[in-house]
């Protein structure tokens, strides 16, 4: 198993204990350890059924949506976690004859090995790329993994785990002439409370820094994103109850009474403003759009424009 390191875990480490001081956890903090991978699994089950329809019908147009590749066709994805969805890609590509290598990137050390380890078992060379994709140069550094053309996928709703007005035009920046760029979002259909797996989720990273669940309160809020009609926000906060001690990267570090750490948050959209993010700001060409059988989610594939 490969995978290239340009993000290592001293560096998470330190960055965990940095925004805990700051008081602002970001993404890639939630799939880091064993109990926030725990925690995802568990709550990516009722997204990966709503999808499933979706990636089938995807899986089944892989081998003509790469029909202008000649050779090994590079399938990067950004954001990979297990690969999953990654891999009906993989599959029906061999299927087709088509020989691919697969490049997962992400910031977690166990989701990228159980991505790469999943892709061998199906007799596909992988070569993990473990990264922030919150960073333009990780961004850069894990498209020149391979030169056009290439199949980049986003999925999960990946982009709404960052601003999404920056981040599709670093994605953006990456896709060249003759790429293909397979990326999903999650449809704004209204309030919707936190179910029971968001929460265990939202709290694992601070469950597995020594706060307990009754050291505080989880205090979710939704709102519309002013900068752009059809784009929201949900952001989720932890609230202290006592005074406490928050152990990071050999650090002990205060958290008084009343005080609250930002956790991440996520975005949702209309379909309209997905579109328009991918089109209008982003510079990229649509050619086809798939909405998940249940209409939470809907899937585009994009060229350069």
């Amino acid at each position: 198993m490969n995978i290239e390191v340009l993000l290592t875990e001293t560096e998470i480490a330190d960055e965990f204990a940095e925004s805990v001081e700051a008081r602002d956890l970001p993404e890639k903090f939630f799939y880091w350890t064993p109990l926030s991978i725990q925690s995802w699994k568990a709550l990516s089950t009722r997204s990966e059924e709503a999808l499933r329809e979706t990636w089938e019908k995807l899986a089944a147009k892989a081998p003509d949506l790469t029909r202008g590749f000649t050779g090994i066709i590079p399938v990067i994805s950004f954001g990979a976690g297990e690969g999953l969805r990654d891999r009906e890609v993989l599959k029906a590509l061999k299927v087709a004859g088509r020989e691919a290598k697969y490049f997962p990137v992400d910031s977690s050390q166990a989701l990228l090995e159980m991505a790469c380890a999943g892709a061998e078992d199906d007799d596909c060379e992988a070569l993990g790329i473990k990264a922030d994709i919150s960073s333009p140069m990780h961004l850069l550094l894990a498209a020149d993994v391979s030169e056009a053309p290439r199949l980049y996928l986003m999925v999960g709703n990946t982009l709404g785990g960052f601003d999404p007005l920056d981040q599709i035009k670093h994605i953006a920046a990456c896709v060249h002439k003759g790429d293909i760029l397979i990326i999903d979002a999650n449809i704004h259909a209204g309030t919707v409370e936190p179910s029971e797996e968001q929460k265990r989720f939202v709290f694992a990273p601070l469950a597995a820094a020594g706060v307990a669940p009754d050291d505080g309160e989880l205090q979710f809020t939704a709102r519309p994103d002013e900068r752009l009609d059809g784009l929201h926000i949900i952001t989720r906060r932890f609230q202290a109850l006592r005074d406490l001690t928050i152990r990071a990267a050999a650090r002990e570090i205060p958290l008084a009474r009343g005080e609250r750490i930002l956790l991440n948050f996520r975005y949702l959209f209309t379909a309209e403003s997905f579109r328009w993010l991918l089109t209008e700001h982003a510079g990229l060409r649509v050619v086809a759009e798939i909405p998940s059988a249940d209409g939470r989610f809907v899937t585009a594939v994009c060229i350069k424009a």
